[in-house]
């Protein structure tokens, strides 16, 4: 455990600048997860897939014109991804990902195939909303919750390229409760 905690933390002082203080680090849970967006997700995944292969299949058995063998590939593939690909899009972007919390700005660094920071203000900060699970787990959103009734906000579904614009989070983070504290009382400091 020791070793990943200074991995983290290493990751974040990167991008410290000399006066700034680092007050937390963390990761989002790693592995493979099921997220409420799943819910909706995958029986649509299921279907997609399943309807992508059935045309396949009978375009094959039929003996159909070449173009329409190589029409069906392409919604094959976005369905084998919506079913099975995903998922590890998903954790290996986690895998990729650290939080610091610093005495002037939330840093958010991930990427899935580039190193990406995102670095918010601590002063211009408005709305910092968390969500905790029964065993202590959750996310901390950094902006205005919108309603959206099947899934996250920030990243639906670990498709490459949905979270460019998506909403900040701390995403699946252990103890997040200490986190949200600590974010609370550097914007207190800040002020």
């Amino acid at each position: 455990m020791e070793p990943e905690f200074l991995k983290t933390q290493s990751e974040i002082e990167k991008e410290l600048s000399s006066d700034e203080k680092l007050l937390w680090s963390g990761r989002p849970r790693q592995g493979l997860r099921l997220r409420p967006s799943d819910a909706f997700a995958i029986p649509f995944s299921l279907v997609w897939c399943g309807f992508a292969i059935f045309w396949e299949a009978s375009v094959f058995k039929g003996n159909a014109p070449f173009f329409f063998m190589l029409w069906g590939v392409p919604f094959v593939l976005i369905g084998l991804y919506v079913v099975f690909g995903r998922f590890f899009v998903d954790a290996r972007t986690r895998a990729r990902t650290y939080y610091g919390v610093t005495s002037e700005r939330i840093i958010i660094v991930s990427g899935l195939f580039s190193r990406q920071i995102k670095s918010l203000s601590l002063r211009t900060l408005t709305d910092v909303s968390l969500t905790e699970r029964g065993d202590g787990s959750g996310s901390i959103t950094f902006g205005p919750q919108l309603s959206y009734p099947f899934g996250r906000q920030y990243n639906f579904g670990g498709w490459p390229g949905s979270s460019q614009n998506a909403m900040p989070v701390f995403d699946l983070v252990e103890q997040v409760k200490e986190a949200y504290d600590i974010i609370r009382r550097a914007q207190q400091a800040e002020k």
